[in-house]
């Protein structure tokens, strides 16, 4: 496996981190290693943003709001 360095922590920040590892009963190094593997699982795909878009839409919808097309406001302000 390969080393990573990581410079200028604020102790603020180590802190946390150390209170989390012990809070998980792990090291220090093993807490940042389950964070970064957790982060490099999460890598969401077109289809989730789409999922997500699609999800807010609905919301919207059924909130009984009306929303308007703000292309020609926006062209509006731009003309400025």
């Amino acid at each position: 496996m390969t080393d990573v360095l990581v410079r200028d922590v604020s102790q603020e920040v180590l802190e946390s981190l150390k209170e989390r590892a012990a809070q998980n009963r792990r090291s220090l190094q093993q807490e940042l290693l389950s964070i970064i593997e957790a982060a490099a699982r999460e890598r969401a795909t077109r289809e989730d943003h789409a999922r997500l878009a699609a999800e807010i839409r609905e919301r919207l919808a059924r909130s009984g709001r009306t929303f308007g097309d703000s292309a020609a406001e926006v062209r509006e302000d731009r003309e400025r």
